[in-house]
């Protein structure tokens, strides 16, 4: 949208859509009901609303109402990020404040929503302790199970979770499930948005639905490391649409202001070898051959080293390598296929794990980027 606009004038409307966001913030339901590029976060979805002195022992919300605009269960503790007592640092990207839902505490929020439409929760969520903790989200009566022990960024990670609407009037569910020894451990939330979907269509030039990403979740402000699609995501409910993430970790939705993008606004980073693959099915006539064009290259982020992505249409695969030195450069990549069904599958992955030079700490991976699929004509 900013694209075509000049220098000055980007910036102008940029900053507005910055003050209305955060204006939804103290404005209830308003944030809502605006067009869907101008929904950012929940009512105090970044949890800067402060609880009233007689609501909080310590860093523990007491009552059911104690968090403005939520509705908590459990044990639930308000802190701010930074260094904490115990020599424990808790990272808060968006903002100061966030949430660390104990044993099996949650946070709720009714939202107006349109029936039938498909959204996207963008939200930042990590790990607070060593064990294994997982993220339950729902809108019922669709839910999904985040793992968290899996740390993609040092800093604190961003994820996003598809749901369509079933009415005008949806709950909005962060569960801590699990069950650890020490009931102060759970997972941390430090921002909550959402944003409608478009799902987009094949086109009679390209097979492939949403083929350059462009048509994706919400980045949170101040989310300069992307945004984590969750694993075992179906394409009807996917926060990337037209895609599936059907593998057991999770890709990253990357935008061309934070990363280096071969085409258009966004792209995938394969952040987690074979363990991060994306997918896609497509109408195809049987027998008939078809060419899968995409272009794969580095973020610009430090991401470095012999990479290599491997994709898959029906009973055929290429390889493709990809050598890296993390400052930016792609290439493009075919592979022609032969029909078996009417429905083909379409799949992609990153053969090995890589991390940035300068973090060790942090998974990254090779950047997937315009996707088509054509029939050959002879």
């Amino acid at each position: 949208m900013f694209f075509s606009l000049k220098k000055n004038e980007a910036f102008f409307v940029e900053t507005l859509l910055f003050i209305i966001a955060h204006f939804c913030i103290f404005s209830s339901f308003l944030c809502l009901t605006l067009d869907s590029t101008l929904i950012w976060y929940l009512p105090n979805g970044d949890f800067e609303e402060l609880p009233k002195p007689t609501n909080l022992k310590k860093t523990v919300l007491v009552g059911k109402h104690a968090l403005p605009k939520w509705e908590i269960n459990g044990f639930v503790e308000f802190i701010a990020g930074g260094p904490q007592p115990g020599g424990m640092f808790f990272p808060v990207s968006h903002g100061v404040h966030a949430i660390r839902l104990g044993n099996e505490a949650s946070i709720s929020q009714a939202i107006t929503v349109k029936p039938g439409a498909l959204y996207a929760l963008t939200f930042g969520a990590s790990r607070t302790c060593a064990q294994d903790e997982v993220l339950r989200v729902s809108v019922p009566p669709q839910s999904g199970d985040l793992p968290l022990q899996t740390l993609y960024d040092i800093n604190g990670d961003t994820y996003a979770w598809g749901f369509r609407a079933k009415t005008n009037i949806v709950t909005v569910t962060f569960h801590n499930p699990g069950v650890q020894e020490d009931p102060a451990c759970g997972p941390l939330i430090d921002a909550v948005a959402i944003k409608e979907l478009y799902p987009p269509m094949p086109t009679r030039d390209n097979l492939v639905k949403n083929p350059g990403f462009e048509e994706g979740p919400h980045r949170l402000v101040n989310t300069t490391n992307g945004v984590l699609l969750p694993p075992r995501q179906e394409d009807l409910t996917s926060p990337l649409p037209g895609w599936i993430i059907e593998s057991l970790k999770a890709v990253k939705f990357i935008d061309a202001k934070h990363f280096n993008v071969p085409y258009g606004h966004a792209a995938v980073e394969l952040v987690a070898g074979r363990e991060s693959a994306i997918a896609q099915i497509l109408r195809t006539v049987p027998n008939k051959e078809y060419n899968l064009t995409f272009t794969i290259g580095d973020a610009k982020n430090g991401c470095h080293g012999s990479m290599r992505v491997e994709a898959f249409a029906g009973k055929d695969t290429v390889a493709v390598p990809f050598e890296s030195k993390g400052k930016g450069g792609f290439k493009s990549a075919s592979l022609k296929f032969k029909a078996i069904a009417a429905r083909t599958r379409i799949t992609f992955f990153s053969t090995f794990y890589h991390t940035k030079i300068n973090d060790f700490g942090s998974l990254c991976g090779p950047v997937l980027d315009e996707v088509r699929v054509l029939s050959i004509r002879f």
